[in-house]
């Protein structure tokens, strides 16, 4: 069985790519640390590896972390923190005049250049402190450039890792029944939604399945596909439980962050 038949069709310029960094490791027998990841590479990166002779450790700066930098390496090698090379920010605005949103955050970091891959998680409290983490060789540029948020002025300090804060959503689960696997079908039935909104809110690449935009409403879903609609939130698609009687699907579904 092809190794790319475990993927979408997709994710094989990614399999490709990871497959690249595990014969480094074995060929030049040296560590080979990544960019930062979404939880589905990262996924991927430890399915490829399976028990082979290339290990892997993951890195986002805390516990909970959910975008990582990943640190592949022989037998041999003990990874350190250091060796995953993050760089963590606190983000000093006027608090009690303005409001930094996360897009407006994101906006900015991409608008100096930066590639989504360069920054991990954007950490946002309920009391509006916000932090964000860089890769250490971007750091310098980023303390330099992240100037504003919108016309929100910003001005950012360097922190050390155990001052991150802790990223905790809420989870709720709830066992659904829909007609089908399409994208569309699961995002109406998570969120309430009438599947006439929800198609066009895909098609104009409102929705993301595994952190990447899709366009497709009838785009057929997988357990542990990990969803999102802009302004509704984000489920994720824990199981797939079988038929009912009447021939629809039973799904276990995860609300993140409500």
């Amino acid at each position: 069985m092809s190794l790319y038949q475990h993927f979408r069709r997709e994710e094989h310029a990614f399999v490709d790519q990871v497959l690249d960094w595990i014969e480094t490791v074995r060929t030049e027998y040296r560590p080979k640390r990544t960019d930062f990841l979404d939880p589905r590479q990262q996924k991927i990166v430890r399915t490829i590896l399976g028990t082979g002779d290339v290990l892997a450790s993951f890195s986002g700066g805390a516990p909970d972390a959910e975008r990582r930098r990943c640190l592949l390496y022989p037998d041999y090698f003990l990874p350190e923190v250091e060796d995953f090379d993050l760089a963590a920010f606190h983000v000093d605005y006027p608090l009690k005049f303005e409001t930094v949103t996360h897009s407006q955050l994101l906006g900015s970091m991409m608008g100096i250049g930066l590639v989504r891959e360069k920054f991990g998680d954007i950490l946002i409290s309920e009391e509006q402190v916000i932090q964000l983490l860089t890769c250490g060789d971007t750091a310098d540029y980023v303390q330099q450039q992240l100037v504003q948020a919108g016309k929100v002025p910003l001005s950012l300090k360097r922190i050390p890792l155990d001052e991150l804060l802790h990223k905790q959503e809420p989870e709720t689960e709830r066992t659904v029944t829909v007609s089908s696997l399409r994208l569309d079908v699961v995002l109406s039935e998570a969120f309430h939604l009438s599947r006439s909104k929800v198609k066009p809110l895909v098609q104009n690449e409102k929705a993301k399945v595994n952190w990447r935009p899709v366009t497709d409403p009838s785009m057929q879903l997988e357990e542990g596909d990990m969803l999102s609609l802009r302004g509704s939130g984000r489920v994720r698609l824990d199981r797939i439980e079988g038929e009912t009687k009447r021939g629809k699907i039973r799904i276990n579904i995860a609300l993140i962050g409500g």
